[in-house]
């Protein structure tokens, strides 16, 4: 079940392609943590980017991140997306 994964998506608020797998999440029931880090300070955004980096070295959104990169979906891929759930 979904509920049993560790989901993070590190996201832009106002990325189309986040907004389309955050929406694609919460049709699948996935409680994800979301991350927009368009929205935090730049303190936090540059210990953010470092978390990113150790899952997508080139920092594109959106990066889902499950169970602590046992997965990582970059980019809006429903079928991969859906496939992991």
């Amino acid at each position: 079940m979904a509920d049993e994964k560790k989901v993070v998506l590190f996201a832009l608020s106002t990325c189309p392609a986040c907004k389309k797998t955050k929406a694609l999440l919460k049709e699948l029931g996935v409680d994800a943590v979301v991350v927009d880090l368009d929205t935090v300070d730049r303190e936090s955004r540059d210990k953010l980017l470092e978390e990113v980096r150790k899952f997508n070295p080139r920092e594109t959104f959106p990066t889902l991140v499950i169970n602590g990169g046992e997965k990582v979906v970059v980019g809006f891929s429903e079928s991969e997306i859906r496939q992991s759930f």
